[in-house]
């Protein structure tokens, strides 16, 4: 974990105690994340002092005291990939996205100078802090004990039985019969971490719990034989009685989180007049206004991707739903040839479409549940943002 951005100061506080919910003494299986750690290190001026210029100066390649567009991407693409943001490239709306992150940094400018840098990190890892506080995220040590416990316990065969009628209904209607294989493959990806299963289409658990579990069972022909219920509960139990045994030598950890998009938190904002119209203010005063004059429904995106935090909203291109909600939203607003953005009309047609997304999430909120392996991407990044795994976890 030193190697992570908050590597150092981390180390340097262990044994200061952590956020509220948080545990971080050898063998426990849970943690819970809060953004205290973080609020803490911005607060504390000493130490963020000492954070913010050791970034820095990791960042200024060239040593001349003043980071370059170029410079600053590196940090820019780290910020984006933890908060789930498609990397650069990968579409339009993805590239608007880092754009607009780069700008919260140069304002249009070609460099950056420390005291800017230290600033806008500052606001950056506030907002990272505020959202953990309002939607934690728990980190899991799967190590196994959870699913043999399942295994052996009433529950298994019903649910068990159930996936395996869910599987033969799709394979009448698809005219085909599923092999073993498939059905055990199908039935751990169907298992999640309540049943004490780490995500079976990660690409590590995949390679080093599922593989090698399904090479411990029969006879490769007998994976690709047609099966039967008996036959299915019999090795289900039989396969995952193996990914105990591999979890054990190999435990994963699971960094889980949940959040419901409901539009209480844009319902709490548009009833605080005070607190709306500093948010509009804010966001008027950083968006781009040199960027090749764009027309109003392009400012209304990059204002509503600098108000992820307040509004309680994903940045765009996180939640397909919500997306959806957004476009339908600002699709709705007649102002595609207006290229001159008044000020008082932005915010008034703003102020609007917030109130048109919160009443769809209000009709139709929008749940969304995470499971990422964190025990692998966590120990070999540098992010801009903690380290979220205590290493004791990893004992």
């Amino acid at each position: 974990m030193a190697s992570g951005w908050f590597g150092s100061w981390r180390s340097s506080n262990r044994s200061t105690p952590g956020g509220k919910g948080k545990s971080e003494e050898k063998g426990k299986k849970v943690v819970v994340l809060d953004g205290s750690d973080i609020k803490q290190l911005v607060e504390d001026e000493v130490a963020f002092g000492g954070f913010a210029e050791s970034k820095f100066e990791e960042l200024d390649v060239d040593g001349d005291g003043r980071l370059s567009v170029k410079e600053l991407k590196p940090s820019v693409a780290d910020i984006g990939a933890a908060l789930g943001i498609p990397a650069r490239g990968s579409s339009p709306e993805s590239d608007l996205n880092y754009a607009d992150a780069l700008n919260e940094w140069t304002h249009g400018k070609q460099e950056v100078s420390k005291s800017e840098f230290k600033e806008v990190l500052s606001d950056i890892l506030l907002d990272m802090a505020a959202g953990l506080k309002r939607d934690p995220i728990v980190i899991l040590r799967i190590d196994g004990e959870d699913l043999k416990e399942f295994v052996e316990s009433v529950r298994f065969e019903p649910e068990a039985i159930s996936m395996f009628s869910k599987l033969q209904e799709s394979d009448n209607n698809n005219a085909s019969s599923s092999s073993l294989r498939k059905c055990l493959t199908t039935a751990l990806h169907q298992l999640t971490v309540e049943h004490g299963m780490p995500p079976a289409s990660d690409s590590w658990v995949l390679n080093n719990i599922v593989e090698p579990s399904l090479r411990s069972m029969s006879s490769e022909d007998m994976l690709e034989q047609p099966a039967s219920q008996e036959i299915f509960l019999k090795n289900l139990k039989k396969l995952l009685n193996h990914v105990v045994q591999r979890l054990q030598e190999h435990p994963v950890i699971v960094a889980h989180s949940e959040n419901t998009f409901d539009g209480s938190s844009i319902k709490r904002l548009i009833s605080n007049k005070f607190e709306l119209d500093k948010l509009l203010d804010n966001v008027w005063r950083d968006l781009p206004k040199d960027r090749n004059h764009p027309n109003m429904k392009e400012y209304i995106r990059l204002a509503l991707n600098g108000m992820t935090a307040s509004a309680n909203l994903p940045p765009h291109g996180v939640v397909d739903q919500v997306d959806v909600l957004v476009s339908e939203a600002i699709g709705m607003i007649n102002a595609d040839d207006v290229k001159i953005v008044e000020e008082s009309e932005f915010k008034k047609t703003l102020t609007e479409i917030l109130g048109n997304i919160m009443l769809q999430l209000e009709g139709s909120p929008v749940f969304v549940s995470t499971n990422a392996v964190v025990n692998e991407p966590l120990a070999a990044s540098s992010t801009t943002l903690p380290p979220t795994l205590p290493t004791e976890m990893n004992d």
